[in-house]
């Protein structure tokens, strides 16, 4: 059986699918390989751990280079591996919850092989990535005591503003939203002046896909400043790292998904009505409204951290500490990386109806509302 195995995974490490075909016969001929077979799977995923990755950046490649049926066989194996630990990292749980749990597998031996051999040959290619939390089995630092009231009301202000259809109320609850965070971190930084501690920068990975990536990145990128953090886009990956305090951490990835979701729906507004008047959009209509959205909405962010930030002056030296720890946190993290040019084609209508939804997002209490398009 282990002869079986060790010929069938030297077609891991080979270029042409005939070698993996053969390979995919070689077990498909022995049942007895199968526990072996799953076996090694768990032991690669164990090793992705290890090399600094977690469920959902697995999912990410699997997603995009292969099929459903190979991202069940992961899930599966992902379920298995971390059902040893008797607890595991913050922010694994939930994406564990989000695996694909249908069942089931190809009703033919060889095409069950041929799924998993093409889904171990991905997964012993992927690079090292730098560790963003502790591995399953690791120490963990204490664990909360339930989920932290202000992020509790941000969660429900974001889902209000996402599900209302009146633009004024969605600009309103975003701006408390906003407001909240500012104000959470002028807390944070409260604290850490009058008690330092040892807490250091930590990292979460959030997912930044097609379409239109770079204009999320971008976004992604205004949201984690404005709130003291910094992100690093991997393209080819799929998602972008925030560094920041742990505090800071989780309103980001709540605000920017919230965003994200309100200048979606935007953008299919404004699209339906020019597809009223007559005009057809396109592509570039949409990279260029996201990435006006983004732009817009950057400067927004920043001014609204800025004015919260100026209530208090005498903590900004504390602001500043906290800030320049972030900014060394990133480039120990990212030693090499590079800035990028916006690759997209330019709509001016698309521009022009992103930055008038960037306005209507709503992040600083008491302006005016910008009439426009949305």
């Amino acid at each position: 059986m282990s002869t079986t195995i060790d010929k069938a995974f030297e077609a891991l490490y080979a270029s042409d699918d005939a070698t993996l075909d053969t390979a995919a016969s070689l077990l498909a001929a022995d049942p007895a390989a199968d526990a072996e077979l799953a076996r090694r799977g768990e032991a690669f995923v164990r090793t992705l751990w290890e090399r600094g990755w977690q469920p959902a950046d697995v999912v990410r490649p699997v997603r995009r280079d292969l099929a459903d049926e190979h991202l069940r066989v992961l899930a599966a194996l992902v379920r298995s591996e971390t059902a040893r630990y008797p607890t595991l990292p913050h922010r694994w749980r939930a994406q564990l919850d989000e695996l694909d749990q249908a069942a089931g597998r190809p009703a033919d031996r060889f095409s069950y092989a041929t799924t998993v051999l093409e889904l171990y040959r991905l997964l012993v290619r992927l690079p090292r990535l730098d560790a963003v939390g502790p591995v399953p089995g690791e120490k963990l630092p204490p664990a909360a005591a339930g989920e932290p009231r202000m992020l509790t009301r941000i969660r429900a202000l974001l889902a209000k503003a996402e599900a209302t259809g009146y633009p004024e109320e969605a600009e309103a609850l975003t701006a408390k939203a906003q407001e909240l965070m500012a104000r959470h971190s002028l807390d944070e930084a409260t604290l850490a002046a009058g008690a330092p501690s040892p807490e250091t920068p930590g990292a979460l990975r959030i997912g930044v896909e097609p379409p239109y990536e770079q204009a999320k990145a971008i976004l992604l990128d205004a949201v984690a400043t404005a709130n003291h953090c910094r992100a690093v886009w991997n393209e080819a990956y799929g998602f972008s790292t925030v560094v920041g305090f742990e505090a800071d951490l989780d309103p980001v990835e709540l605000l920017y998904t919230s965003l994200l979701v309100q200048g979606t729906s935007a953008m299919t507004r404004a699209e339906a009505e020019q597809r009223a008047g007559g005009r057809k959009r396109t592509k570039s209509f949409r990279q260029s409204f996201l990435l006006a959205y983004a732009n817009r909405l950057g400067t927004r962010l920043s001014a609204t951290s800025r004015r919260v930030a100026a209530e208090a002056p005498t903590l900004l030296p504390a602001l500043a500490s906290r800030d320049l720890a972030v900014t060394t946190r990133t480039d120990e993290l990212f030693p090499e990386t590079r800035s990028t040019r916006v690759r997209a084609a330019w709509d001016e209508e698309g521009w022009n109806h992103g930055a008038s939804a960037a306005d209507r997002a709503g992040l600083a209490p008491g302006r005016k509302r910008v009439r426009g398009a949305e």
